[in-house]
């Protein structure tokens, strides 16, 4: 049977028509490895969906099951296109062009069922709940959600709307403000999905229930209501509490840096319990403002980031990396146990030594509570993690690792333990064997100078916590092989980590440019800042913890060898600050020792602490101190500066790595884009005149680095100069 006006073969999406009046409507772009809902792909959309009515009401079709040829479901709307939109009526038109087109999918008089199988991300997921119905496979990889929030904007296309109308105000919540995707089950659990499906032949399941409810009219008062949903539903009072305590939520955890979840809290309170209408007026509205800002622009190019070195093997080695499974770690300490548990968690067999049985049953044990948290927050069924358990090996000698793939050591930081170390496994695996130190700050060349095979040796420095911080840099040594940079990039990326390959200079990339940013706080407090004044203009700008507390974190030994590190290699305008030696000499040791500059009480708290005063010898107490302009400039332009030299020698070739590797492992604010570009925004220019103030109101560690001064004169920004 053929449908005037209704088959068509061409483009994507493409409709068929079946025996019975079954409609196919199928995604599948010829030129993407994924669907992505273009402007041109809306428009061919909309015309469908025209002749689609037509025949409905003709009696020729009877109902429409939405689906993918891809490994994926639709993953969203097109990034290029949005982050070129400009002006507050091209944002808004936006938002209407995508209410127009989905409400012809809603009001189709037949029963429409969507059929997810793998991602179905932002403006898929809002033409699915658009449908009367939606089926997800049961294939781990299938996901569901709405990420918008994180490009900085809000799901205007009337996921903000129907959401909440489908799974109640308090199960909206979390994926609108959050934009973290559900799996299939959390997905059926709250009533977003009606079934989960068996992933083999799921698109015949899928046909199958769509034709037991061809004979019924289309129902969307189908989902199961929790009395405290139609309370917020039909209450307005206990609406509003809800909202305003995530909104404080919000605020308590982004420091008001993010317009869209406040924006998406506004679009709630004036849409939940009235007609969609009010909900679609206020997603326009809210677009006006959000498409195109400054910060969406600055997360969609964030995004961008992340993407590319998810692609950046290419950039490395034209062969394909040769696959790594069994893994070594040596070292099971905080992080040798952070990372053996990590890839346990991605699947890999693994050998946990140190010489110490203690050392090692200390280990096995913090990779444990990393597999019970892992449980705890639904990652994890009791029995994988118990799998994922069972992967790591303890032991206490080199017994089986003449058959691993790699080993990474995490042994303590001295040259002279780590060259032992590496001795003697170099010894003990095979040829073909990757060896990988975890250093944070020694030199990858001089480790190697020990060792037969240099070209299959490099440095992978994991942040902590392991199984949190996203990045991964890579370190080249001088002799290492790129197909060794190839393999630890690609399992890198296979442990869901972002890698960035850098240089063997002394802090690598991020250590290097928080040195002076750390040693700067030093300087201000001994100065007259407060403590609370210094992180307070660090958060203020967006940072995820001040210099000082995060000095705490560290350990304020642990910073302190780091300087010295990089005084050794860089020169006097990084000797430590005063403040930093005389605190280190008193004995305080950071967060760990319970006394640094604050003090830690009982759930966490950090209070300031007037001890720390005293250590550096200051008598007048936590009064007076350069203004909070002058303390976020310094500690950021001393960022900027130390980042220009970085870039300059080489430590990385592209500012775009920079800004990822800055963003993912020192917390850089991602609504400001990146430390260079954020740099590039002030322009160069101002960054050099800012710094010549600098350098004479506070000394020469402030001399604008000669890249700086090359590109204020040349008129350029970092990223024209750096772009790959």
């Amino acid at each position: 049977m053929q449908a005037a006006g209704v088959e068509d073969a061409g483009g994507s999406p493409r409709l068929s028509l079946e025996g019975g009046g079954l409609a196919h409507l199928v995604f599948d772009a010829a030129d993407r490895s994924a669907n992505i809902l273009t402007s041109e792909t809306m428009h061919r959309l909309a015309e469908i969906l025209r002749g689609l009515r037509e025949a409905c009401a003709g009696g020729e079709v009877r109902g429409v099951l939405v689906s993918s040829r891809k490994p994926t479901f639709i993953v969203g709307a097109d990034l290029g296109e949005l982050a070129e939109v400009r002006g507050a009526e091209a944002a808004e038109a936006v938002a209407r062009v995508g209410h127009d087109i989905f409400l012809e999918l809603e009001q189709l008089p037949v029963p429409t069922v969507a059929a997810i199988h793998g991602a179905c991300m932002g403006g898929g997921t809002e033409l699915a709940l658009a449908c009367d119905y939606r089926v997800a496979s049961d294939h781990p990889k299938t996901r569901i959600g709405l990420p918008e929030v994180q490009l900085g904007i809000l799901p205007a296309w009337g996921g903000t709307t129907r959401l909440p109308r489908l799974v109640g105000l308090r199960s909206a919540l979390a994926p609108l403000l959050s934009g973290k995707p559900l799996r299939g089950s959390e997905a059926r659990r709250i009533g977003l999905v009606d079934d989960l499906l068996p992933r083999s032949g799921f698109p015949a399941h899928a046909a199958r229930f769509l034709k037991e409810r061809i004979p019924r009219p289309p129902s969307r008062t189908r989902r199961r209501r929790t009395l405290a949903d139609g309370l917020l539903d039909h209450a307005p009072p206990a609406r509003r509490l809800v909202l305003r305590a995530a909104r404080r939520r919000v605020v308590r955890k982004t420091g008001g840096h993010y317009p869209a979840p406040l924006r998406i809290l506004d679009a709630l309170g004036r849409s939940v319990g009235r007609p969609a209408a009010r909900g679609f007026e206020a997603e326009a509205e809210a677009a006006r403002d959000l498409i195109g800002s400054p910060v969406s622009r600055n997360l969609i190019h964030v995004f961008h980031l992340q993407q590319r070195a998810r692609k950046g093997l290419r950039r490395i080695s034209e062969e394909p990396p040769a696959g790594i499974e069994g893994i070594g770690v040596v070292g099971a300490g905080t992080m040798g146990g952070g990372i053996a548990q990590l890839a346990a968690f991605r699947g890999h067999p693994v050998h946990l030594l140190d010489l110490r049985r203690e050392a090692v049953s200390g280990g096995l044990a913090r990779a444990r509570a990393l597999f019970d948290a892992a449980v705890r927050s639904r990652r994890m069924t009791p029995r994988q993690a118990a799998r994922g358990m069972e992967r790591i090996r303890g032991t206490l000698d080199y017994t089986g690792f003449g058959a691993l793939d790699l080993v990474i050591e995490a042994v303590a930081e001295r040259m002279s333990v780590k060259q032992e170390v590496l001795g003697e496994l170099e010894a003990a695996v095979g040829e073909r064997c990757l060896l990988a130190t975890n250093t944070s700050s020694l030199s990858v060349a001089e480790m190697a100078r020990g060792l037969d095979r240099p070209e299959r040796f490099l440095g992978m420095h994991f942040f902590h916590p392991v199984h949190r911080m996203p990045l991964v840099e890579i370190v080249r040594g001088p002799r290492t092989d790129a197909s060794a940079v190839a393999a630890a990039y690609a399992l890198s990326l296979a442990m869901g980590k972002l890698p960035v390959v850098v240089g063997d200079s002394p802090g690598f990339l991020v250590n290097r440019i928080l040195g002076p940013y750390l040693n700067e706080a030093g300087h201000l407090l001994g100065e007259g800042a407060s403590i609370e004044a210094v992180d307070r203009a660090a958060t203020a700008f967006g940072m995820p913890m001040g210099p000082l507390r995060l000095i705490d974190e560290v350990g304020i030994e642990v910073a302190a060898r780091a300087g010295e590190n990089l005084r050794a290699a860089h020169g006097e305008r990084l000797a430590q600050a005063d403040a930093l030696v005389r605190l280190r000499s008193a004995g305080r040791v950071g967060r760990k020792g319970g006394s640094g500059f604050y003090r830690y009480r009982r759930g966490g708290e950090a209070v300031p602490d007037p001890g720390a005063y005293e250590a550096i010898g200051r008598t007048g107490g936590p009064e007076g101190g350069p203004p909070p302009e002058m303390v976020r400039d310094r500690l950021l332009l001393q960022m900027v500066n130390e980042a220009a030299r970085a870039l300059s020698e080489g430590v990385t070739a592209s500012a775009r790595d920079l800004d990822l590797a800055m963003i993912t492992g020192a917390g850089f604010p991602p609504f400001r884009g990146g430390l260079l570009r954020h740099a590039d925004r002030m322009g160069i220019p101002a960054v050099v005149r800012r710094l010549r103030e600098l350098e004479r109101s506070s000394g020469p560690r402030f001399a604008p680095a000669t890249l700086l001064r090359r590109l204020a004169e040349e008129g350029r920004g970092l990223h024209d100069a750096f772009p790959e």
